[in-house]
């Protein structure tokens, strides 16, 4: 695959995966139900893909995918109960997060850069915290950093995953259909909620991850990080145009912080990798 049409599949998976708060939204169903639909029809997309699928059952794969399922979970969740630009602007904390883990349990001594990445991510997340917030939107941006620290987990276990990474997102998918059973509706929903879940399962999730998976290992890191961004950018626009959601001043404030530090911080660590590489 050549660079230029690695750039545009992952410009794609990042407008598919944008559209998930707005879907979500338009939904007439409770969250688990949503999510279980939402990854039974993405599975399905997956296996026509993958066509024999081979899954690696073991600890480090299957943890993988409860994280993965869990963070399915936590993000439909948050997106029904806050707005949808917090619920991504605080899903995109887990890299920070994946700071923090690998210091606490790889013992990765973190670098000045880290600390003070982190330190900036923090004070972003307080503005989610701060002012007159609901109820439902304070559980809402809970969930919302839960899926976030969640991702974080995922992103570790699938670095020591055997086998491609859809294939483990596979196994969360199916996972997520299973543990939603018990949850689904006895009737079939009104037609725009199965649109909707139609267009979540196969493009927002399922295409999506797909092109991703056939991307990332075409471009460079700085690529792979600063285009994935157009997923939070794009997320509250979709929403305010099309479902009239607006996000509050402390939400864009938290949310720029959020973004840029995180987006600075990776490509600092990529210069770094850059200059030790050319020195040895």
């Amino acid at each position: 695959m050549s660079r230029k049409k690695a750039i545009n599949f992952l410009v794609i998976a990042s407008i598919l995966w944008s559209i998930g708060g707005l879907f979500i939204k338009l939904v007439d169903l409770n969250p688990l139900a949503i999510s279980g639909l939402r990854s039974g029809v993405a599975a399905l997309v997956m296996v026509v893909y993958l066509k024999k699928p081979k899954i690696h059952f073991n600890k480090t794969n299957i943890l993988g995918a409860v994280f993965y399922s869990a963070l399915l979970f936590c993000f439909v969740a948050a997106n029904k109960l806050t707005t949808s630009a917090n619920a991504i602007f605080l899903q995109f904390t887990a890299p920070i997060w994946v700071l923090i883990f690998s210091a606490l349990f790889y013992k990765e001594r973190p670098k000045k850069n880290d600390l003070l990445t982190i330190v900036c991510v923090l004070a972003g997340m307080a503005l989610f915290f701060t002012g007159d917030f609901g109820v439902g939107s304070a559980l809402g941006n809970f969930i919302a950093l839960l899926s976030g620290i969640v991702m974080a987990g995922m992103v570790l276990l699938l670095r020591k995953s055997e086998g491609s990474a859809v294939e483990v997102t596979l196994l969360g998918n199916i996972l997520t259909f299973l543990v939603s059973i018990p949850f689904l509706p006895r009737h079939l929903p009104d037609m725009t909620s199965m649109v909707s879940l139609l267009i979540l399962g196969i493009f927002q999730l399922g295409i999506s991850y797909v092109l991703y998976a056939l991307a990332i290992k075409h471009v460079s890191t700085v690529e792979a990080i600063i285009i994935p961004v157009l997923e939070p950018l794009l997320n509250p626009i979709w929403v305010l145009i099309f479902a009239g959601e607006k996000m509050g001043i402390m939400s864009m404030l938290g949310g720029g912080i959020i973004i840029t530090s995180v987006v600075v911080h990776e490509i600092l660590v990529e210069k770094q990798l850059r200059k030790s590489k050319v020195k040895v």
